[in-house]
């Protein structure tokens, strides 16, 4: 029988400040951070706080003279993923206020709003890029790629579907697979296009766009970890929605999701990308789908993929960027500007 979710109150004054589920549960509503569910909801909070950056703050003046250096191929996966990761972001943005609604406990509902706040910086960040480097013109075709390229259609209406289902019908299944899309967005489909970022800055090009794709990478990775322990919470308390049938839907989803990232690997980069081998980029693929699998608590669904095959990737990664200056550490000369002239005083 399905289990229909309930609206979390704006206030029930009836209710405790710590609430008494995750979902479906009471609480007053009003966030004490000093009386929460969750042990692990401040940590997040101050890590989420700790890693607030801007746009505005990266100096483009490089890429812009470097972007008309890029090749053909280069070009085109460079403006084609920028597309791709403006209509997820939006997506997410979203998504996360629709989740937020059914969650009780306001320390949840309160890392829910920053997610979707960073989110928009995502969506900013993609627009400040383009508005640096192309005309007008080029930026609403870029935001239009979804609207005609086959194979970005039949991997967004692949998310948008799940995340539709779970809106119209708000059931505690129906969030639970949603997250399983969240996880498989934010944690695999941007990741083919990270890669290629990531190798254009190791050959030292556009290195102010892989900036802000890795503090986005970042900020992807904690949200992946919001939803996993917000997806283990919901079972712990709801065990008898821990069935076959949602360990299929995860794996067939997850099996689904590895298809299609690798069409639009075999697309974007192809044999097409001097320095980057599509068989590895797949099998990178493959890996993170086993990463994220273990993380929700399921086995891998590659068993031969056992490794990164791009090793070089880590360093990007995994960077803590709050704690260090990763970027002039590696040769890349990374530099935070005035607000006001976005570096273009330097060209």
């Amino acid at each position: 029988m399905e289990q229909a979710l309930e609206k979390r109150n704006i206030m029930d004054k009836d209710a405790p400040n710590r609430s008494t589920a995750i979902i479906n549960g009471r609480s007053s509503n009003i966030l004490n951070w000093d009386d929460v569910r969750f042990s692990w909801a401040y940590p997040k909070y101050k890590k989420m706080l700790g890693n607030f950056w801007t746009p505005f703050e990266i100096n483009m003046a490089q890429d812009l003279k470097q972007f008309k250096e890029l090749d053909e191929a280069e070009e085109d996966a460079f403006l084609k993923i920028i597309g791709l990761l403006a209509l997820l972001d939006s997506i997410q943005t979203d998504y996360a206020g629709k989740v937020a609604d059914y969650l009780t406990d306001s320390s949840l509902n309160a890392l829910m709003i920053i997610l979707a706040q960073q989110e928009v910086i995502h969506n900013h960040s993609y627009s400040y890029i383009l508005s640096t480097l192309v005309s007008d013109k080029k930026q609403e075709e870029v935001f239009d790629f979804w609207r005609t390229e086959p194979i970005l259609q039949k991997r967004n209406e692949f998310v948008t579907d799940g995340y539709r289902a779970f809106a119209e019908k708000p059931n505690i299944d129906k969030l639970l697979e949603s997250i399983v899309y969240d996880v498989i967005l934010e944690g695999l489909f941007f990741y083919s296009g990270f890669a290629f970022f990531y190798h254009l800055a190791r050959n030292q090009k556009m290195v102010g766009t892989s900036t802000m794709i890795n503090y986005i990478n970042r900020d992807e990775q904690i949200h992946v970890d919001l939803f996993v322990r917000i997806f283990k919470e919901i079972l712990a308390e709801n065990p008898t929605h821990q069935t076959e049938e949602l360990e299929r839907f995860v794996y067939d989803t997850f099996e689904k999701a590895v298809e299609l990232e690798i069409d639009w690997a075999r697309e974007i980069i192809g044999n097409k990308i001097d320095g980057i081998l599509i068989s590895d980029v797949e099998d990178y693929i493959r890996f993170t789908a086993n990463t994220r699998l273990k993380q929700l608590g399921y086995k891998k669904l590659y068993p031969t993929i056992d490794k990164n095959p791009l090793r070089w990737i880590k360093a990007y990664e995994d960077v803590d960027m709050g704690k260090s200056d990763f970027f002039e550490q590696k040769s890349r000369q990374y530099t935070k500007v005035n607000v006001a002239d976005n570096g273009f005083d330097e060209l």
